[in-house]
């Protein structure tokens, strides 16, 4: 905008004073024929700045003094600007030249001097507003980088600009989102610290009375009310299990016990302890490092939900450091491939409360690996577990 408005005034001005120059000339030059008209009519003897069909005089005015009408015109003379008017005499043209020189220069004086201005003013104006973006760009970045920072999980970040903690200061548009973005994170953190405690206080509640109640059930005398009995008392307590896992992956508060691993002969682990006819496919094996326990929660996890929500067969493939376990079931919900699986959800009337998906997310999540979710080329669902890459450490020789 600076440089757009610095060359219409330029534009403006040079278009003004020109004009203004050419037109004090033309009056001039057009006295000046008019004098020596009155001197031609007269007989007198004609100055040396004026003539009768010189060669110089420019063709189109020369014919427009050949035709009755007088004009006037800037072109060169002997490398010099010249300024010339002619009319008519006797039917041909008389002239009058003047020297343009001065008024040339201080046109192009002009022009240098609107050009040098212009240059000065906008390099002034892109310093100031350089400076001046560039604060307010810097604190537009910082605020960015802090909602990523919350998005990703880290609830603690806030932007705390300095113009919103002195209110002498001026406030602008950034420090108002600044404010709005550390009220956000605040009420959201406030909340979601709120729904782990409550989580983590109803799981720590049931167990009491989960004990109470298995060891009850294991008294009652042997028939089907007992095992309905015991069935549904398993079931309250691998949901509190979960619930207190949940709890713990929410807080942020696991640590990983890494140590080397061959990866075929865990995940073939995972499958004999799972109970169920499960493929191992072993396309490439590699010894990682991680952390075993939770490594055959996710796989555990996935396994048991291929099970129970696909179809035979369920394949767990194992390709390097990514780990697939794939079944002939209906695939995925629309929901769990957009937005990750959701607590308490689950399709259709199938068992289950929804928690063992969110929790192989979690616990992928604490090792490191990445976890995603499709639909089998060939049909069904498709889970993949891709491991981080850790160099494994080599062991040390005896030392000589």
């Amino acid at each position: 905008m600076c440089c757009v408005l610095a060359t219409l005034l330029g534009t403006l001005v040079h278009a003004a004073v020109t004009s203004q120059t050419v037109e004090q000339s033309r009056e001039k030059a057009l006295a000046k024929l008019e004098e020596v008209t009155d001197a031609y009519r007269a007989g007198e003897p004609l100055p040396p700045y004026a003539g009768v069909d010189h060669a110089a005089l420019p063709s189109s005015l020369r014919a427009l003094a050949v035709k009755g009408e007088r004009g006037t015109m800037v072109s060169s003379y002997d490398g010099r600007p010249t300024m010339w008017a002619a009319g008519p005499a006797d039917g041909r043209a008389l002239f009058v030249r003047l020297d343009y020189t001065l008024s040339a220069r201080t046109i192009t004086g002009l022009d240098r001097a609107i050009v040098g201005s212009s240059v000065l003013a906008i390099g002034a104006t892109l310093l100031v507003g350089a400076f001046a973006v560039t604060r307010v760009t810097r604190r537009l970045h910082l605020t960015a980088q802090v909602a990523r920072r919350i998005s990703a999980g880290d609830l603690d970040a806030r932007v705390n600009d300095p113009r919103t903690r002195n209110p002498s200061r001026p406030q602008d548009e950034v420090a108002t989102v600044s404010v709005a973005l550390d009220s956000m994170a605040s009420s959201l953190q406030g909340k979601l610290l709120s729904e782990q405690r409550f989580t983590a206080d109803v799981a720590h509640e049931l167990r009491t009375p989960l004990t109470g109640l298995t060891a009850a059930a294991e008294l009652l005398p042997e028939g089907r009310p007992a095992e309905l009995v015991r069935d549904r008392v398993r079931a309250m307590r691998s949901l509190t299990e979960d619930l207190l896992e949940i709890s713990r992956l929410d807080a942020g508060s696991e640590t990983v016990d890494l140590d080397v691993h061959e990866l075929g002969r865990l995940a073939e682990r995972v499958v004999r302890a799972s109970g169920t006819e499960t493929e191992v496919r072993l396309v490439r094996d590699v010894t990682v490092e991680t952390d075993r326990r939770r490594l055959e929660r996710v796989l555990g996890n996935l396994i048991a939900n291929a099970h129970r929500h696909g179809r035979a067969p369920v394949v767990l493939t194992v390709d390097g450091l990514t780990v697939t376990v794939t079944d002939r079931g209906p695939g995925y919900p629309a929901y769990l491939l957009e937005h990750g699986p959701a607590r308490f959800r689950t399709e259709g009337g199938s068992k289950g409360h929804g928690l063992g998906l969110t929790i192989a997310v979690g616990q992928a999540a604490v090792i490191g690996a990445r976890l995603r979710f499709a639909q089998a080329p060939d049909g069904g669902a498709m889970a993949c577990l891709v491991l981080p890459h850790r160099p494994v450490p080599r062991p040390r020789g005896p030392l000589l």
